[in-house]
């Protein structure tokens, strides 16, 4: 383990994609405060890109007015809260927005130490080394069942209910965010990304793109090309941090 400090660099890129006629998806981040979102909104008419809007603003106000030196998992919790809590009053607020949703990835980083929060499907993984390894688990119907030995990955690959969440934020007064700490080292690349890309790209495909030396930017617009090519059936967004001496 490298006792370097370490310093962060971020860029994001989200497309609508082939299909959908709109992008329900919404990305921030602050590389100042060590704050990265990704969401990926459900509901009808525009109300998902209001979801997560709105959670991607709460989270961000959040996370970036924290005093550093609190411990983070708490902060975290509080802010998933916070967001949770706008987007259920402003839907029982409206019908259009009635029943809205969605799903949230964030990673927070202070030097060497991280933490990946995840509500829903959207995933966050680390390339480290060359290998890309998924951190988050999905709140997913298919994922339950794979966990609990009832479908194997290729029949939740197939499933007509892949696209089930049993968590988002929203949906429900209260919800519960997962939070995985890391240590992060010098070269390591965090991917934050909606499953606009990872229903189209397996995660060895998604590695492949990610080994290639090549700005964060240019790997962003890479991954939702390569995402698009394989169809473009959902929004797609990707944010990229790294990990720097």
């Amino acid at each position: 383990m490298s006792t370097a400090v370490v310093h962060y660099a971020a860029a994001a890129v989200t497309d609508r994609g082939c299909k959908r006629p709109s992008n329900e998806d919404a990305f921030g981040y602050s590389v100042e405060h060590g704050v990265y979102v990704v969401c990926d909104g459900m509901g009808g008419a525009a109300a998902g890109e209001v979801a997560s809007a709105l959670a991607v603003d709460e989270i961000m106000k959040q996370l970036t007015a924290r005093r550093p030196a609190n411990p983070v998992p708490p902060d975290a919790e509080s802010a998933v809260a916070a967001a949770n809590e706008a987007i259920f009053t402003r839907a029982q607020r409206s019908n259009k927005l009635s029943g809205m949703g969605t799903t949230m990835v964030a990673l927070l980083a202070s030097e060497r130490q991280a933490w990946m929060v995840n509500v829903g499907d959207s995933r966050g993984y680390r390339l480290r080394n060359g290998q890309l390894e998924q951190i988050t688990v999905d709140h997913s119907l298919v994922e339950e069942q794979v966990r609990l030995g009832r479908m194997d990955r290729a029949e939740a690959l197939r499933s007509p209910l892949r696209n089930v969440i049993t968590r988002a934020l929203g949906t429900q007064s209260l919800v519960t965010p997962d939070i995985f700490e890391l240590e992060a080292e010098p070269g390591d690349l965090f991917l934050l990304c909606s499953d606009g890309l990872t229903r189209e790209l397996s995660d060895a495909l998604i590695e492949s793109l990610l080994r290639v030396g090549a700005p964060l930017d240019e790997l962003c617009s890479r991954l939702v090309a390569a995402a698009n090519q394989a169809g473009g059936h959902d929004n797609i967004t990707c944010l990229l941090v790294r990990a720097d001496a």
